[in-house]
């Protein structure tokens, strides 16, 4: 099987997606946090010193998305055409999960841009709690689903 980001000289390499047809591409991504009750009932309670956790994950996210190809090396810069990124509350887990939906239409597919999208949020929330709690978990990054482009759609089951 010949690797998309390896040239005939075994060198590294962008793909190039110049012969391929623009659809419209979607993918969602989802990752976990879990922490301490009292690190959990102070991002709640917007206790937090540094600010409003969740809305302060929520911007990191978007600009994680739309980073990311200054960030994955062989990942192409896209015109994203949507970002939507959500925080949902597990009272008896002590956690957040952030899921984020990135839409484009373009040659390539976005499912980067929202697992980085994830990753950035989560790290946001860990960064502004960690003096609260250094033990927190980040965890389940996963794509959970994407549509758009040669591979077809795909949906974790």
């Amino acid at each position: 099987m010949q690797l998309t980001h390896i040239n005939e000289q075994n060198h590294p390499t962008m793909v190039d997606v110049s012969a391929k047809i623009e659809t419209k591409r979607v993918a969602r991504a989802s990752g976990k946090i879990t922490m301490s009750p009292q690190a959990y009932q102070a991002i709640i309670a917007q206790t937090v010193h540094k600010g409003p956790v969740l809305q302060t994950a929520i911007i990191a996210a978007i600009m994680g998305a739309k980073k990311t190809s200054e960030m994955i090396p062989m990942c192409h810069p896209l015109f994203l055409t949507g970002i939507d990124v959500e925080i949902k509350e597990e009272n008896k887990t002590c956690s957040f999960i952030l899921s984020s939906i990135v839409k484009t239409e373009g040659k390539t597919g976005v499912e980067m841009e929202a697992l980085t999208s994830v990753s950035i949020g989560l790290l946001t929330i860990y960064d502004m709690v960690k003096a609260i709690d250094k033990s927190m978990l980040i965890s389940e990054i996963k794509l959970e689903s994407k549509s758009g482009g040669k591979s077809g759609d795909y949906k974790r089951s």
